[in-house]
């Protein structure tokens, strides 16, 4: 935002900006920061959300900077002139879908644009092959081609497949330093903790065991991959499937072929019980997978949901002391570190950009205390194999980030404006 300040009132290079963001970061996280500084309150933003005639009055509101989510792209550029000379988009991550309407509507008018940021914290979270969208919106693909089949063929080879189709690729051996190399001029990466004094973070893992007759059922729906019950069986159709039902299992509840809740037991609820204690006091954070995870922690314990605007305000200011949350709705973007300081993972997830962008709401720049992760797993189940898993991915992205790291040198000298 300083960066548009002084490009907007100091060298006159950019007059109209639009943000384009995750929607409780538009509807929060940006004009929250213009309010915090001194320098940054002359800027007017315009929030273009809710319905179709709030966002028609936000347009046409004169403003320097308009906030839209990321869902509404595809409205803007089909119903509105794109007159916008800057964009900055809040996790670029969300457009790395090459076959996502948001992209195809965003490449379609990027030409229009002379200068366009985007920012994130999870580059690459499945893989090489997500760069590929993300920079095509930076550059117009003069970096990494201009069409994505130019990229698989340059960078990755065929990995699993059935005849003639593909299901999946691999990077060849070169291809990560070829393509970290020529992003490079482009790319800026800064990690908080090399260059901000960041409290300590502790990783905690939870164990909690299972009876035997309860890692029976679960032996019989991972062998059989299917559970009998005389009111309705859980059924695993394939391997997702399989994977989705063990997790729930996992956390002390699946649903049914009738989609009713089949309770199995109540572990994870028992050592967050003990997590709450322990905190005596200072706010807790969860992180919830499952709807019925959610039911049974807001059945046990008096949590608040971070659903609205107020709520996450709340957190900011002190006023919750344990608040539940899914990883996919506050996962990017909220500046949440004010209000606490631990975290608890109810259940995991799979996602290592969910997982990365989550933790990262406590973890991050203006935190002061000590930052404590805590997972609860369940010894022996499905649990252990996420919780190794995205540790293993996340070895494949630091490399990504380490890559293309930015060594920039403070120097303390008078703010003159000028290059």
């Amino acid at each position: 935002m300083t960066a548009i300040e002084e490009l907007m009132f100091d060298y006159f290079e950019i007059s109209k900006v639009l943000i384009i963001a995750p929607l409780r970061v538009a509807q929060t996280t940006w004009t929250n920061e213009a309010q915090k500084w001194e320098h940054l309150k002359r800027l007017r933003l315009s929030k273009v959300l809710g319905s179709v005639s709030e966002r028609e009055k936000a347009l046409h509101e004169d403003a320097d900077i308009y906030i839209i989510n990321r869902e509404n792209v595809q409205w803007l550029v089909e119903n509105h002139q794109f007159d916008f000379d800057m964009i900055i988009i809040d996790e670029l991550s969300s457009f790395k879908s090459h076959q996502s309407k948001r992209f195809k509507s965003l490449r379609k008018v990027r030409p229009k644009v002379s200068r366009i940021v985007g920012l994130t914290g999870t580059p690459a979270p499945n893989g090489l092959m997500d760069l590929w969208a993300e920079i095509n919106l930076l550059d117009m693909g003069e970096r990494l081609g201009r069409h994505i089949t130019r990229y698989r063929d340059m960078y990755f080879r065929p990995d699993k497949r059935n005849g003639m189709i593909v299901y999946s690729y691999k990077p060849l051996a070169d291809a990560e330093e070829k393509i970290y190399n020529n992003i490079s001029d482009i790319t800026v990466s800064m990690k908080a903790v090399d260059y901000l004094t960041m409290p300590e973070r502790i990783d905690n893992i939870v164990n909690v065991s299972l009876s035997d007759s309860e890692m029976k059922q679960y032996r019989q729906l991972e062998n059989e991959m299917l559970l009998p019950f005389s009111d309705g069986d859980i059924d695993a159709v394939n391997a997702a499937a399989l994977s989705n039902k063990l997790l729930q299992i996992a956390n002390g509840a699946v649903y049914d072929e009738n989609g009713n809740v089949k309770l199995i037991h109540n572990r994870k609820l028992d050592a967050l019980e003990d997590l709450i204690e322990a905190a005596n006091g200072k706010p807790v954070l969860i992180f919830y997978n499952y709807k019925h995870d959610k039911e049974r922690i807001m059945k046990r314990f008096n949590v608040r949901e971070l659903v609205s605007e107020r709520d996450i305000n709340d957190w900011i200011d002190g006023k919750i002391s344990v608040a539940i949350a899914h990883p996919a709705s506050c996962g990017h973007g909220l500046n949440l570190q004010s209000g606490g300081s631990t975290i608890v993972w109810f259940g995991l997830t799979w996602s290592l950009e969910l997982y990365q962008q989550a933790n990262a709401r406590l973890y991050r720049q203006g935190q002061n205390e000590t930052v404590v992760i805590n997972h609860i797993i369940t010894k022996g189940t499905i649990d252990e194999r996420v919780m190794k898993a995205l540790r293993n991915k996340d070895k494949g992205q630091a490399s990504l980030i380490e890559a293309v790291k930015a060594r920039i040198i403070y120097v303390k000298h008078k703010r003159d404006k000028r290059i």
